[in-house]
């Protein structure tokens, strides 16, 4: 399943997740610091969301609120929550 994600309060403007049942399989962010999303990206395949959404949750991008590894924690909650409904 492949959901998007529009980011509220940072650089990046969107996020795309693949999830294979609880695991994260390919994360794409639109916009933002090229290569730090990619390492996120990168570090969070194959890993289950919610162990990724533990992980990430709160972090923050200077005096910001919110940062793309929180902003991508959201969309896998709204992700998981879709698949869910899916079924």
């Amino acid at each position: 399943m492949t959901y998007t994600y529009r980011t509220r309060g940072t650089c990046s403007q969107q996020i795309e997740v693949e999830l294979d049942g609880g695991v994260v399989k390919h994360v794409k962010f639109y916009g933002g610091c090229n290569g730090n999303t990619q390492g996120v990206a990168k570090l969070v395949e194959g890993r289950r969301a919610e162990d990724v959404i533990e992980t990430l949750s709160g972090i923050r991008c200077g005096l910001r609120p919110t940062s793309c590894p929180d902003q991508l924690a959201h969309a896998l909650q709204e992700a998981l929550a879709a698949q869910q409904a899916e079924k």
